[in-house]
């Protein structure tokens, strides 16, 4: 090994050291995977055949863990403990707050703006049942931030439904949603069949799983269907299947979530199933997955 090659490697780990800090990562780190832009290909999809186009981004190959929520935020809130199984029972106000967090400890713009002190008028009470929210922050973003932020519904359904590499699966990777998926049936100490029934599941031990353990879809992403729900940026009342961005002050009271969860059936796995909860709200299978603009 000469003299030559030793001092070129010290000079590249040193200039290495100067852009990315230790404790900081790479903006494409390997935890994220970057979804080349287009049209939608799966013609299971929503947005199949609408002329929706998104632009290329990153996003998490897995979903959030609680090992790295805890580097990050002050509290675990899951109900299942453990390091390599996905962070649950957060709220979508915990999710952007997450995003900010990591974003400012990884040297980054965040990308929301979070106003605490002012009630966000365009969070509306509950038709049904009167104001559920009882947060309502004003959040808005900085879309030129490179931070960390929430996948939007068409980013989200367009990432798990295979992007540019989509085979046309129902789930996100396969046919199969034993394949992909750890929901109701799988994800307790033996498979179950017959009816969802509460108590069943109890008795059976269903929860979370280390994120990871099922095949990834066409995009290598980790989970997209199954395991824990994931809080998109969108309102439910923002969706049609003719727009390709999301209006910053959409109205409704409550946020999008995707991909099903361990506690729900197979049809919620499915890449275009859409569900929606109050922001404040939480739950043993409500999760994360963070993006970046690429």
């Amino acid at each position: 090994m000469t003299l030559t090659f030793i001092m070129r490697n010290r000079i590249l780990a040193l200039l290495l050291l100067v852009l990315f800090p230790l404790g900081l990562k790479a903006a494409t780190s390997s935890d994220l995977v970057l979804v080349q832009g287009g049209t939608f290909k799966n013609a299971h999809s929503n947005y199949y055949g609408s002329g929706v186009r998104v632009h290329s981004f990153y996003i998490g190959r897995d979903l959030v863990t609680q090992r790295e929520w805890k580097e990050v935020m002050p509290t675990n809130p899951s109900h299942f403990q453990g390091d390599n199984l996905p962070v649950e029972s957060i709220s979508w106000y915990d999710a952007v707050e997450y995003c900010n967090r990591r974003s400012l400890r990884e040297g980054l713009q965040p990308y929301y703006r979070i106003d605490k002190q002012h009630v966000d008028a365009n969070t509306l009470p509950d038709p049904k049942f009167g104001q559920l929210d009882t947060v309502r922050w004003t959040v808005t973003v900085n879309a030129r931030a490179n931070g960390y932020r929430l996948p939007t519904d068409v980013e989200w359904e367009y990432a798990a439904s295979g992007g540019q590499q989509s085979h046309g699966y129902i789930y996100s990777g396969s046919n199969n949603v034993d394949d992909v998926a750890w929901y109701w049936k799988n994800s307790g100490d033996k498979p179950l069949d017959g009816y969802w029934y509460w108590p069943k599941l109890q008795a059976n031990h269903n929860r979370t799983q280390p994120v990871g353990r099922k095949l990834p879809n066409e995009l290598g992403l980790y989970d997209m269907s199954g395991n824990v729900r994931e809080w998109c940026w969108d309102r439910m009342g923002d969706f049609t299947p003719v727009r390709s961005t999301v209006p910053e002050h959409a109205q409704g009271y409550q946020r999008v979530w995707r991909g099903g969860g361990w506690i729900g059936a197979d049809f919620c796995c499915a890449s275009s199933y859409r569900g929606g909860l109050a922001a404040n709200g939480s739950g043993p299978d409500q999760g994360l997955r963070i993006c970046r603009n690429a």
